[in-house]
């Protein structure tokens, strides 16, 4: 799903009526019921509705969902922050429509007034005062209403945008004086509960934090070929990676859904690397090895009666020696493999990290790196080549940072252009990880992750992340597309965060850990797979 521009969006809508013959009224119809219909179904035991209209087509939009939400029977009270007389186009026309007599306020005093305060009483609170042409601050009336809804402390439901967002920022809200913490909203930005945006998220609606809940984007009569963007960034959806989805054929065996080794562990870490084979078997591969020093093999063993264990030469501290290539010792692990998977638990030790290098250079498999395997080419990024076979990195910014040669701080302030050049740079897929998880192709798109949670930030996870990619890239080279291997990185990525949302729920964030994540995968695969046929994409803050 593509991120537009606020101004990208304008040019959508006006093409959609020019080119494509879609009315602008059945644009503005079609998003008021899309409003409608989410309000009932996240409050259906609700009654009481109050919707803020401003003079726009975002106020129009108000206008239909008022309209929808009498037609079932709710109590609908409309504020309008204007002169009737005001209104324009569109908006005029589904004002008439509306068939309500609105509470008219057109000046700051009046909303200390009783109707005001009777409308801030409704169950939920409907914000269609300024959609995502509106260029902040926000003054006078309008951010004097805004104000009287942040105090009002009811749930509210923003259409296209919480009213005073910036529609284009990529960075959270700065912090609230009163609240305290980046991205709280100030008092001239409406702080929504939900929103309900058309055709496709803006830049805000992905990056800023503009809620902590559920923001659907929900077609409205756009066709795709109308849907443009120079941004070159979309958001991940289980459409785009609906193949890996798809239900196996009755004959299917293990050998077609790949073989998946994963190099790593050393004294005291076997786990990850563990982890990471078991994620490659729970992601839908049809094996999974692991390649690990020979003292450790029986623990990582013992993890999983599934997965595969080969013995690798080692150091004195218990990590992977340069030893291991010899008598083609580990040419042969390699041999057969359709990826690997190198960097779990495998450690920094300098002659790990020259068996490391060794092995990217060596084997023209695709390859995923992450962790101490990234670790190992600092100082001689430039060996991070993918020309020629899929290369997959999977730094968390820290690890970012040693690659790029800039701070965290820079990283963070940064992600997408810096991940956007790394990945053309090196001609590999990088995948940042962090809010936002970011996918970077050597071409220069960008797809944003919206799933996962705070609670993953726990030892392990990213280890499983691996598995996973490496476990979608091992199905993925059966398949005859192109872009295969993006889609199974996005896929990894996308799912990784859903099962991690998944566990969320069972066991909270604090409390979450890595193998939570992998027992949720089952209902991760679920979930989006119940997406494919729904109609928009929800995604949370």
């Amino acid at each position: 799903m593509k991120i537009t521009t606020a101004a990208e969006m304008r040019e959508i809508d006006r093409g959609t009526t020019e080119k494509f013959g879609v009315p602008s009224l059945t644009l503005m119809e079609n998003a008021g019921s899309a409003v409608a219909r989410f309000v009932i179904a996240k409050y259906p035991k609700k009654h009481r509705f109050t919707i803020i209209c401003g003079k726009g087509n975002n106020g129009g939009d108000g206008f239909v969902a008022a309209r929808k939400l009498g037609h079932e029977g709710k109590r609908v009270v409309v504020i309008l922050l204007c002169d009737p007389a005001e209104l324009k186009g569109d908006a005029a026309e589904m004002f008439r429509q509306m068939k309500l007599d609105p509470v008219v306020i057109t000046s700051p005093e009046q909303l200390k007034g009783d109707a005001m305060a009777i409308g801030m009483t409704a169950d939920v609170i409907i914000d269609a005062i300024l959609g995502t042409g509106f260029r902040p601050p926000v003054t006078g009336l309008y951010a004097e209403a805004i104000a009287r809804i942040n105090a009002a402390k009811k749930p509210v439901v923003a259409v296209d945008i919480p009213s005073g967002a910036d529609a284009d920022a990529f960075v959270p809200l700065p912090p609230s004086p009163k609240e305290g913490k980046v991205g709280a909203p100030t008092s001239l930005v409406v702080r929504a509960d939900l929103i309900v945006t058309f055709t496709a998220p803006r830049p805000a609606h992905v990056f800023a934090d503009l809620t902590r809940g559920e923001t659907l984007a929900v077609p409205i009569g756009s066709p795709e070929e109308a849907i443009r963007s120079s941004l070159q960034i979309e958001v991940i959806t289980p459409r785009d990676f609906a193949a890996f989805l798809a239900d196996r054929e009755p004959d299917g065996h293990k050998g077609i859904y790949g073989h998946a080794l994963v190099v790593g562990g050393s004294f005291g870490k076997c786990g990850a690397a563990a982890m990471a084979g078991i994620s490659v078997l729970r992601s839908g591969a049809g094996l999974s090895t692991i390649a690990t020093p020979k003292s450790v093999l029986n623990a990582v063993a013992g993890f999983a009666s599934e997965i595969m264990t080969e013995p690798l030469a080692e150091t004195d501290h218990g990590t992977i020696s340069p030893a291991a290539f010899e008598y083609g010792r580990m040419d042969a692990v390699a041999k057969g493999m359709d990826v690997i998977a190198i960097g779990p638990g495998i450690g920094r030790q300098s002659a790990t990290a020259q068996f490391v290098r060794s092995c990217v250079e060596k084997y023209l498999v695709p390859i995923v790196i992450d962790a101490d395997g990234l670790n190992a080419f600092d100082g001689c990024v430039e060996k991070l080549q993918g020309s020629g076979r899929p290369l997959v990195l999977t730094p968390h910014p820290g690890e970012m940072s040693r690659l790029a040669g800039v701070s965290i701080a820079d990283i963070q302030a940064n992600r997408i252009s810096i991940a956007r050049q790394f990945a053309r740079d090196h001609q590999c897929i990088l995948v940042l990880k962090g809010h936002r998880t970011l996918v970077a192709l050597p071409d220069g798109m960008i797809w944003a992750n919206t799933t996962g949670n705070p609670g993953m930030a726990t030892g392990g996870s990213g280890d499983v992340l691996t598995g996973m990619v490496a476990g979608m890239m091992a199905q993925a080279h059966a398949m005859k597309n192109d872009d295969r291997w993006m889609r199974a990185v996005i896929a990894a990525v996308y799912l990784h965060g859903l099962a991690g949302d998944v566990a969320r729920e069972k066991m909270g964030e604090h409390s979450l850990i890595a193998g939570d994540i992998i027992a949720s995968l089952p209902e991760a695969f679920k979930r989006a797979k119940q997406q494919l046929g729904s109609k928009g994409f929800v995604f949370h803050g």
